[in-house]
């Protein structure tokens, strides 16, 4: 079941598909690199936005803004770039997929702030965050397979649930991450492998 699936663990396993397409990319990271399978299958308009996002460029030089490990691990989260040739991406919302693999450690789901409001954030499950199934439909479209231990690395910054000042990022990241006492660590470059 587990190789039909690649890993993943469908809620219903009568409304989940069996994963037979898979896009690797990669993540270098100033803390080392992660390998990640995405599945098209899983969420296909998750995928494909998030694919069409590494081949931008759109995650090259962002922060890994959001950390939340206490009192139980929870998420790493990323993705806002405030350079001009990727701002535009902030408010391109794309439509929810249904939720049908669990929210496991690992995995990967897009944030968002209410029904079809996914654009650029990512988070990865520290945790078993099923429970996000019910509380807005978080989708997950890929999974870690190598470097989870890298994810799991990243340090904490800012207010400890909700991480660095989004509108401060958004608005002029460069400035406000030279402010910071404390770095955050940063995606150095993300490129799709096969």
């Amino acid at each position: 079941m587990a190789e039909k699936y690649r890993g993943l663990v469908p809620f219903s396993p009568s409304k989940a598909p069996e994963i037979t397409e898979v896009v690797t990319v990669s993540f270098q990271t100033d803390a080392g690199n992660l390998t990640i399978e995405v599945y098209p299958q899983a969420a296909p308009n998750a995928a494909k936005r998030f694919i069409e996002l590494v081949k931008t460029g759109f995650y090259d030089g962002t922060p890994i803004f959001r950390v939340v490990n206490n009192p139980r691990p929870f998420v790493a989260q990323f993705g806002i770039n405030w350079r001009p040739e990727h701002k535009k991406w902030q408010h391109d919302n794309f439509n929810d997929d249904p939720s049908l693999f669990q929210l496991l450690p690992g995995t990967l789901a897009f944030a968002k702030a209410g029904p079809n409001t996914n654009s650029t954030q990512i988070f990865i499950n520290y945790g078993d965050n099923s429970f996000l199934k019910d509380n807005g439909g978080f989708s997950t479209f890929a999974r870690v397979t190598e470097g989870y231990e890298v994810a799991t690395s990243f340090v904490s910054v800012g207010s400890p649930d909700m991480g660095l000042d989004q509108g401060k990022l958004w608005d002029n990241g460069d400035k406000y991450l030279q402010s910071l006492p404390k770095k955050p660590n940063m995606i150095l470059r993300a490129q799709v492998i096969s």
